[in-house]
């Protein structure tokens, strides 16, 4: 069985991994696989080109190394099991989600850049998680992580999901898209966290950011299509909300984009997630071992794609704590 693992591994990930199949003839790429190892291929743990597709003839189990699916879903052949790293980025992504969130509310951004001109000003009135009322669009593994440390900071969670479901204990409302309108304007901060799909792009257009309530803190870790970058940055110019961006659209954004020079706006290169953290990598070799060892002895696969909507499968998630 030939393996193909496009990601950057260490030396105790690829003990992991031929652990799970030690039979297996493993091939670690770093990166685009060359075209003529795609021929004998069974798995791939990581991605694959859209162009290289047609060149997996026997490719029967395709692993992905983030959390996010959709392209994916529409491109790979049904006939091939598709899985995702959902579950791998929570800690990573929600650590940086709350870190954001705290920068705008106690204004050290602004600190920051007053630093650098060696000013020596107050600015003002501060906010705090504590009691504020924050939605969560996109209740998934990231979502939920954020949503449990506010939680335990005092906040309100609020949660939106595609479907309802039974409550978790972090969050004290539980809603569907089809309420965002109505739940914007009570608000303090609102946290994307959505895959990219027909329903989420310019999910946030100029309309519903005006929705959302003056001097809130607006969070995008998901897509940066469910922005409009143009009309966020027209809102922003108001001083109307505040805005913590680690994707946006387009992908690099621009030098001339307006969003750059928003004061209240903080922008990140979408590296929230990757592999700064030493524990999503670990997470995310974790969740290909265990599914290659599912694979290989008729196990359950943990977080195989539902191909109509992009998203896991529900009741099919992979535990961080490998539980």
């Amino acid at each position: 069985m030939r393996i193909i693992v496009t990601i950057p591994v260490k030396l105790h990930h690829i003990e992991m991994l031929k652990a799970a199949c030690p039979s297996a003839e493993f091939f670690f790429t770093n990166g685009r696989p060359d075209d003529r190892l795609l021929g004998e291929a069974e798995i791939i743990i990581g991605g694959i080109a859209a162009d290289q597709l047609p060149l997996c003839k026997k490719l029967r189990f395709l692993q992905l190394s983030m959390a996010g699916s959709d392209s994916y879903a529409k491109l790979v052949p049904k006939s091939i099991l598709l899985a995702n790293a959902s579950g791998a980025y929570g800690l990573a992504i929600s650590e940086h989600m709350l870190g954001v969130m705290l920068m705008l509310m106690k204004k050290l951004h602004l600190y920051r850049d007053n630093q650098r001109e060696s000013l020596w000003r107050d600015e003002g009135g501060v906010t705090t998680p504590m009691g504020a009322r924050i939605l969560i669009v996109g209740l998934g593994d990231i979502g939920g992580e954020f949503a449990k440390r506010c939680t335990s900071l005092g906040a309100h969670c609020v949660g939106i999901r595609r479907t309802l479901r039974e409550m978790p204990d972090y969050i004290e409302e539980q809603h569907t898209l089809a309420d965002l309108d109505s739940l914007l304007p009570d608000c303090d901060v609102v946290a994307l966290a959505l895959p990219q799909s027909d329903e989420s792009i310019h999910l946030f257009d100029e309309k519903r950011l005006r929705l959302m309530k003056k001097g809130a803190i607006l969070l995008n870790v998901g897509r940066g299509s469910a922005v409009d970058s143009d009309a966020l940055a027209a809102v922003l110019e108001e001083s109307r909300i505040s805005a913590g961006l680690d994707v946006t659209e387009p992908e690099p954004l621009p030098a001339e984009h307006k969003l750059w020079k928003c004061p209240n706006c903080i922008i990140t290169p979408h590296i929230s997630g990757y592999y700064h953290l030493a524990e999503t990598h670990d997470r995310i070799v974790r969740i290909a071992a265990e599914n290659l060892s599912a694979y290989l002895n008729g196990g359950k696969i943990s977080n195989l794609v539902d191909r109509s909507t992009g998203y896991r499968e529900n009741g099919n998630r992979f535990r961080a704590e490998g539980k």
